[in-house]
């Protein structure tokens, strides 16, 4: 569930007093990852890219305490359980986005991921990772972590707009690229400044590394 925290309580009582009322709390890291297991995977399995770079997401940010708590609109709250949002094309030619509840089974987070993207492709319905307009029972007790992939073309970096309309956490890649020895993704993190430090932020995206190297 999703419940309010004293942020004077909390291990974020600094960051909250420096950055909450900060125009742009937001930091972005960039890191080439080597994926190529993550292709091998995809290729054996039949397993959607995006997908399992979604799963990987959510299994690396579980392991950092950071991700389970956000700062909404002036407070901080603390979330039970995390989710991966992702975006997808509908059938008007938009796009549509969908949150996927994240579970350490891979089959079963697979089974989401293919049944809410085809919901949301076909319906051209969202459900906004926003914190503050989430209604549902469900929604309120996941974080949320927005992820887009723009696929059309290498990109080395992106930095996303900023809106006060939420502050979860973002990971964005584009095209992955073939080298002679390796298969490579450069990946962009955006956090909000009250949620978790630089150095969490590394940790998270190292995570992201070993749990791709340790797909099967």
């Amino acid at each position: 569930m999703k419940r309010e925290i004293n942020p004077q309580e909390s291990n974020r009582a600094e960051a909250f007093r420096m950055w909450m009322s900060s125009p742009m709390p937001m930091v972005t890291l960039v890191k080439t990852l080597d994926v190529s297991r993550l292709v091998k995977v995809c290729k054996r399995s039949g397993m959607k890219f995006t997908m399992l770079m979604c799963w990987c997401v959510g299994k690396a940010a579980g392991q950092v305490e950071e991700f389970y708590t956000l700062p909404v609109v002036g407070k901080l709250y603390h979330y039970d359980k995390l989710a991966v949002n992702v975006i997808v094309e509908n059938s008007k030619g938009g796009i549509s986005s969908c949150d996927i509840p994240f579970t350490d089974d891979l089959q079963q987070f697979n089974r989401y991921y293919l049944s809410l993207t085809a919901q949301a492709a076909n319906e051209c319905k969202s459900s906004c990772f926003a914190s503050d307009q989430r209604s549902s029972a469900f929604l309120d007790e996941h974080m949320v972590i927005g992820t887009s992939a723009m696929i059309q073309t290498e990109l080395d970096c992106i930095i996303n707009q900023y809106t006060d309309q939420f502050s979860n956490p973002m990971v964005m890649w584009g095209k992955y690229r073939h080298g002679l020895f390796k298969t490579t993704l450069p990946v962009s993190f955006q956090f909000h400044h009250v949620q978790m430090d630089g150095a969490h932020a590394a940790k998270f995206l190292q995570r992201l590394q070993n749990e791709i190297y340790k797909l099967k």
